[in-house]
């Protein structure tokens, strides 16, 4: 009896052993994934709406950039339409997060301000 179990417990685990060390295959890299313009964007959109709340952006300003938000995506869907973005398609959606980014910091930084989130632009300061 002995002899039998010993002998069923090496014949199983000579088949056994070989399936548990297979590993997962590794999956491929996704040609049309974009983690870092998705990231900037997630980025961008915290920019625009830390902006609004600290009243740095007027309603009218962070509905432009929103919109500019949009086209950038709209841009990133078309790239990844058919599969697979290419170099070329990478670098234009960098230029054009880039001009975004500039806009942002343009617009944060001007002197049009809604302090009192009126939805109005307030009058700048007077000097005395």
């Amino acid at each position: 009896m002995k002899r039998t179990s010993s002998l069923l417990v090496a014949v199983l685990a000579a088949f056994a052993l070989p399936v548990l060390a297979q590993t997962a295959p590794v999956p491929a890299k996704n040609p049309a994934a974009t983690p870092g313009v998705d990231q900037r964007q997630a980025n961008q959109q915290q920019r625009i709406d830390q902006g609004v709340a600290s009243g740095q952006l007027t309603g009218k300003e962070a509905a432009r950039l929103d919109k500019g938000q949009a086209q950038v995506e709209k841009k990133e869907a078309k790239a990844k339409a058919d599969g697979k973005v290419t170099p070329k398609e990478r670098e234009k959606l960098k230029q054009a997060q880039n001009k975004q980014s500039e806009k942002i910091m343009h617009e944060k930084h001007d002197k049009q301000h809604d302090l009192n989130h009126d939805g109005k632009k307030d009058a700048p300061a007077r000097k005395k």
